[in-house]
């Protein structure tokens, strides 16, 4: 299945004016049945679909090599691959990446063309010179903390602008995270706002949303945002939804308050009129084994009462997130540097070790730590590299010491940039929330450290082959509707997320007897295969399951029209 001229030996994309697909398998991200079509991008856009395609690659009325608008055509012999649109990713932690590695092979080699950015309530816009240090060291987890990074930017506009001048290889929208205006207005401190630090937040929400973001974020077990009640998020939410935009919460707990927590981010959207979005949405740990049930029906009961609600998940078992998280929040309060001066006081240890062992912390999610379920996917600091791979209570046994010793020694000596794996899921949790009508794929993959989760390069070719092609969880067409056309509704996307004449070419093209996920846990950053195509505004950025280096993405900017390319 191979590309070439109309006339001619196999041709890249440069001097086309147009590609021809020939002979795909259309499923066009509504839902609807798969169906046989050629279909025709010209500068950027899909022009046409149908049998009549054919004659402009194959020099009917144009001529032999010439394409109707003239110059050469592409042809791309797609006879039994699926043509779709392109896979959207609702919550991805490329924030840098975009920027560092713009050409961004773990996504583009799953067929993703959109992600978007801001998660969790903590990222690096808006931001001034006192927080900007305090942040980047609290998630390099997440991101990384390059050294000679040019941080160029302060707001929204300006990272959406630095995105844009860059040229990453998929388009990108993003959350104003409700961490980051926290600090801007209240500090790290573990208190209400004051009434002009709530009219700052308010200030500087409603300027990020009006330089393109499409929502806000917000991290409810993180420092600073765990600070805030109930009234401030609904406060906020109200400027959010005055914009169109929606609420990503990631919410208080994913373990023993669960439903509780879920529960609240409902009403916070019925009290504000925001629409919402929860994000990895799951039911982990012990305590909910079983019981996605039942947030289901709370999701269902909320959509049958007029509430705008959708959600995304991850096909994997074991969650992913930095060390520091199963902090107590009260050991947090202040920031990284007073975490850190924190962790030198032999009481405030005993403490920690109360909460997370005998309590369950709030930062492990109210439930007590199985240091057997916490495996170390990345560290900073090269001293501790050979404990990447290991789990907390492996290290402990090994070294003759308690779980929560090897844990605080961990944190201070690699300054709180520790990542993990969390083995704390439940398949058939997995499943049912798949299945659910307000589903939608999220990646939740972080890119650094030395073993990162492989959902960062797997996520949506896995629910392709494992839950579509092997287990019959989801139709192809459930899938691909959960990847494309219903995020795009959640993303107010102008034209994409769809295969139709006049949408934009964001586009992938795959093998579905061959698509499969190739990260594993040992090898994260394996790409995937049978991925054969995909392209962002009409660009290949994957030919024959090869990265072209092409970097035609673009920041796409909440508008009145949708989220589009400025």
């Amino acid at each position: 299945m191979g590309a070439r001229n109309a006339d001619g030996p196999a041709a890249g994309t440069a001097g086309a004016r147009s590609t021809v697909f020939l002979g795909a398998t259309v499923v066009d991200g509504t839902g609807a049945g798969r169906y046989r079509a050629d279909v025709r991008i010209a500068d950027g856009v899909i022009v046409e679909l149908g049998d009549s395609v054919r004659g402009a690659g194959r020099g009917a009325p144009a001529g032999a090599g010439s394409g109707a608008a003239g110059g050469p055509v592409r042809v791309v012999d797609a006879d039994g691959l699926v043509l779709a649109p392109g896979f959207i990713d609702m919550h991805a932690h490329s924030d840098l990446a975009l920027l560092r590695e713009p050409e961004h092979p773990a996504k583009v080699t799953q067929g993703v063309t959109c992600e978007v950015l801001g998660q969790d309530g903590l990222s690096y816009a808006p931001v001034d010179d006192s927080t900007l240090p305090a942040l980047r060291r609290q998630i390099a987890g997440w991101n990384g903390d390059p050294d000679g990074f040019d941080w160029d930017w302060r707001t929204v506009g300006g990272y959406l602008d630095r995105l844009d001048r860059t040229g990453p290889a998929v388009n990108a929208c993003y959350l104003v995270p409700h961490g980051s205006l926290r600090m801007l207005a209240v500090g790290w401190e573990n208190r209400a706002p004051a009434a002009a630090e709530l009219d700052l937040m308010r200030e500087l929400l409603a300027q990020g949303m009006a330089e393109g973001a499409v929502g806000m974020s917000s991290g409810l077990t993180y420092t600073p945002g765990m600070y805030a009640d109930t009234a401030e998020l609904v406060e906020l939410c109200r400027v959010v939804a005055g914009f169109g935009g929606f609420h990503a919460p990631h919410q208080r707990s994913y373990g023993a308050g669960a439903l509780e927590g879920y529960a609240e981010m409902v009403e916070i959207a019925r009290r504000s009129g925001c629409a919402l979005h929860l994000t990895h949405a799951t039911m982990n740990f012990g305590v909910n084994e079983g019981r996605a049930g039942e947030l289901l029906a709370l999701v269902d009961r909320a959509l049958d009462d007029g509430v705008d609600l959708t959600l995304d998940s991850y096909p994997y078992l074991p969650g992913s997130t930095t060390l520091a998280a199963l902090l107590p929040g009260w050991a947090t309060e202040g920031g990284p540097q007073a975490t850190l001066a924190r962790l030198g006081d032999p009481a405030v240890r005993e403490r920690i070790r109360y909460e997370v062992e005998e309590k369950g912390s709030d930062g492990c999610h109210g439930v007590v730590t199985d240091w057997a379920t916490i495996q170390l996917s990345g560290v900073r600091t090269p001293g501790l590299a050979g404990a990447v791979g290991r789990t907390v209570a492996e290290l402990a046994a090994e070294q003759g010491r308690t779980g929560t010793e090897v844990f605080l020694e961990l944190l201070v000596r690699d300054e709180l940039a520790t990542t993990i794996l969390q083995h704390v899921g439940h398949e058939e949790n997995v499943r049912a929330i798949m299945r659910h009508r307000a589903h939608t794929v999220g990646s939740d993959g972080l890119l650094v450290g030395a073993r990162p989760h492989p959902r960062a390069w797997g996520t949506f070719p896995r629910y392709l082959a494992r839950y579509v092609r092997e287990l019959g969880v989801l139709t192809l067409e459930e899938a691909v509707a959960r990847m494309t056309g219903r995020p795009a509704a959640r993303l107010r996307l102008h034209r994409r997320g769809r295969i139709v004449p006049g949408y934009h070419a964001d586009l992938v093209l795959f093998d579905p007897e061959r698509v499969q996920d190739a990260a594993t846990f040992e090898e994260p950053r394996r790409p995937a295969v049978g991925i054969e195509h995909v392209y962002v505004n009409g660009t290949a950025v994957v030919e024959e399951g090869r990265v072209t280096g092409a970097r035609p993405g673009r920041a796409l900017r909440r508008t009145a029209r949708g989220a589009e390319a400025r």
